[in-house]
């Protein structure tokens, strides 16, 4: 039996039927939704990260399996194990984890998914590389690829490198999807904790174009009178 079978046989024991069916609705999993036919167990978050630290040496080829189902479970797991792997691993096995990651990005298909793997294997890869691939993301036509492209910035946020987040930022500026809105002003809002005045400076050329959302989620951290001078565009 393959060894893909002992992680679903294990997540499958942990099913919630009634936390499935909150999940099903949270991720907005009905017709027509973002999150359309993804199917949910009903699993938290800490079983997972267990059996994925009990399948760490999973192989990639294994891990593309999990991917390919349509249960989310399986996916999350699958990520998780593949992060486990891209931290303990040399230079050209992180390649190689990168390179399954953005093969198997179709099925990275829900914002949780993208928001826990897209920093940590996406973006810890490019910080010392070039980063084009980010701004092919960021105009694909898949919501999924657009929000990689931006939640991948906090790999570098985090050392203070701020230029490819507020480049994304622009390019993403007008997106007319709601996830991309969230996405970019907690981005903004992330830059905005290390430096104030980079966030200021995009948000004083942009907020009287930026989308409602966007601008609210960026300045959430900002006191009453500050918020209500962006607010009142």
């Amino acid at each position: 039996m393959p060894i893909t079978e002992d992680v679903k046989k294990e997540l499958k024991k942990l099913e919630n039927k009634k936390l499935k069916e909150l999940l099903q609705g949270y991720f907005k999993t009905g017709k027509g939704e973002y999150g359309e036919g993804d199917i949910f167990l009903g699993i938290k978050i800490g079983p997972q990260r267990e059996i994925a630290g009990r399948y760490k040496d999973l192989s990639l080829k294994d891990i593309e399996g999990l991917l390919d189902s349509r249960i989310h479970e399986y996916r999350l797991t699958a990520l998780l194990i593949l992060i486990n792997k891209y931290n303990k691993i040399d230079e050209n096995g992180k390649k190689k984890v990168f390179e399954t990651y953005m093969k198997k990005r179709d099925r990275i298909n829900n914002w949780d998914l993208v928001d826990l793997s897209a920093p940590k294997i996406v973006g810890s890869f490019l910080v010392d590389k070039d980063r084009k691939i980010l701004y092919d993301l960021a105009k694909s036509e898949n919501v999924w690829d657009r929000r990689i492209s931006i939640i991948s910035t906090f790999a570098f946020i985090r050392s203070y490198d701020f230029k490819d987040a507020v480049s994304l930022a622009e390019v993403l500026l007008k997106d007319e999807h709601d996830l991309i809105h969230k996405a970019v002003g907690w981005v903004l809002r992330e830059i905005g904790k290390k430096d104030l005045n980079i966030e200021e400076e995009f948000l004083k050329k942009h907020y009287k174009e930026m989308p409602r959302t966007m601008l609210r989620y960026s300045i959430e951290r900002f006191d009453n009178k500050k918020k209500k001078f962006y607010m009142q565009k």
